[in-house]
């Protein structure tokens, strides 16, 4: 069911503070999040990337033949995450789209990504079945999406309520992983 487009989106002031945070990293490293999920020459798709805390390390982990998507309705994450990707030797391999917040805006990629990376991010948009419908078409067959939202922001009945969703589009749950301080699910498209 569709709600208000979200007025709490994390603005670029508050990223600095806490998504690019090198405290974060105390809680969890990208690499520890991903390496059981993410390899080389796969096609990542990633909305709401925020500075890049995890777009830097996948696109190191998908390597030369990989391809990461970095979708973002707020051009200045995506200028921020544009210079961090060139710092880091990886832009090559990282797409930034500019979305709307009513679409993912990857009709082009149905069937055709590997990894959907949806971290804290979900309870932002306006309707979760339709970003859940859109992520499962991208997916190839037995392709995974990883969906993790902030335990202390999200209770455990939304995330219930969006994990439903989730499963009406083709997708199952897969595992429960365990990720500090979030509510996680590893969904696959059977």
């Amino acid at each position: 069911m569709p709600r208000e487009q979200a007025d709490h989106l994390c603005p670029p002031w508050i990223a600095y503070f806490l998504l690019a945070n090198p405290l974060r990293r105390l809680l969890y490293t990208p690499r520890s999040v991903l390496e059981a999920r993410v390899a080389g020459g796969m096609t990542v798709v990633e909305p709401g990337p925020g500075m890049g805390f995890f777009t830097l390390e996948l696109a190191r982990m998908v390597g030369s033949t990989g391809r990461i998507v970095a979708l973002d309705v707020q051009p200045k994450m995506l200028e921020v995450l544009k210079r961090r990707t060139r710092r880091a030797g990886v832009l090559d391999r990282v797409e930034l789209r500019l979305i709307k917040a009513d679409s993912l805006g990857i009709n082009d990629m149905n069937e055709r990504v590997d990894f959907f990376l949806a971290f804290a991010m979900v309870h932002e948009v306006p309707d979760p079945q339709k970003f859940f419908a859109e992520a499962s078409a991208s997916l190839k067959k037995g392709g995974r999406l990883l969906f993790s939202e902030p335990a202390g922001h999200i209770d455990a009945g939304l995330f219930s309520r969006e994990l439903d969703l989730a499963t009406t589009t083709g997708l199952r749950v897969e595992s429960r992983p365990g990720i500090r301080m979030s509510r996680s699910a590893l969904l696959v498209k059977d």
